[in-house]
């Protein structure tokens, strides 16, 4: 199965996504990672553009097809990159769940962008005004949606473990 989780920066994404790939154990894809990545190597500067997404792509259906499940995650912040990686788990023959994780709340949204610590060396973290005014187009299907305002981790993977139950 291919786990897409999206949402803007400072929502509590990779948390989640570390833990949930903790619990069920799944492969974690991150396009930070794989962007920062093609920094590193002198390819690209920040932005790096479409390069992150592509490769990440590529690595989720290359684990999909191991027949391991792949949780991927970044902004993911426009429906083009959903299709994309919709299209990846059809072409690995998998199902795919979309997951849009938010924090409701503006201030405690705020506090989380603008005291967080970098965990990936150079990359280059947003400001409030930055999150506020990225571009991030409304999702148009199903998906899970994981609120963690006012919870803890464990709280928003409770939540998330429960939208993955089946129905």
């Amino acid at each position: 199965m291919l786990i897409v989780m999206g949402g803007l920066p400072g929502t509590g994404k990779t948390t989640l996504a570390r833990l949930l790939a903790a619990r069920i154990g799944a492969v974690h894809l991150r396009v930070d990672t794989i962007e920062q990545a093609i920094v590193r190597s002198g390819l690209a500067q920040h932005p790096v553009g479409p390069a992150g997404y592509v490769v990440g792509y590529a690595l989720a259906e290359e684990h999909l097809r191991q027949a391991l499940t792949v949780i991927a995650e970044s902004v993911n912040p426009l429906r083009v990159t959903r299709d994309a990686w919709r299209a990846t788990a059809v072409g690995a023959g998998v199902s795919v769940l979309e997951v849009e994780v938010v924090c409701s709340d503006p201030a405690e949204h705020r506090l989380r962008v603008t005291s967080r610590s970098i965990d990936i060396p150079d990359l280059p973290l947003p400001g409030w005004q930055q999150v506020v005014d990225r571009e991030y187009e409304p999702w148009e299907r199903e998906r899970v949606v994981v609120d963690t305002a006012g919870q803890s981790p464990r709280q928003s993977l409770d939540m998330l473990l429960r939208g993955l139950a089946p129905g």
